[in-house]
């Protein structure tokens, strides 16, 4: 099944992949550029932009900054994940914090996880 895509979203998904946050540049620009398996960075899913995608692992990639740790927030990310899920997707986040202290285990769970659905 084809992934859904929001053509609205394109000029907006365009703008968040030149100002990415700190630690969307760091895990884009030290790991997931290079890694040997296709992945996007703001990608168009239905609605949705995630920050990162890997189609051939049907994985969802995010990082949440501190305003996903209020309730109205955890319940958009609650429904957002929902609706990647429904389309066969699954999704992991990593915190700034992750990405800032633990940059290493972040990028060894990511390649765990895509090895995990290529394997």
């Amino acid at each position: 099944m084809p992934i859904p895509k929001n053509s609205d979203l394109l000029e907006h998904a365009r703008k968040l992949r030149q100002d990415m946050t700190p630690q969307e540049r760091k895990l884009w620009y030290l790991f997931l550029q290079k890694y040997p398996v296709k992945i996007y960075k703001q990608r168009i899913i239905g609605s949705y932009i995630a920050d990162f995608y890997c189609a051939s692992a049907k994985l969802v990639i995010e990082v949440d900054g501190s305003q996903h740790y209020f309730e109205k927030e955890q319940q958009k990310d609650t429904n957002r994940s929902a609706y990647f899920e429904s389309l066969g997707l699954h999704v992991i986040r990593y915190s700034n914090a992750d990405i800032n202290e633990r940059f290493d285990r972040v990028c060894e769970s990511i390649h765990q996880h895509i090895q995990s659905k290529l394997g």
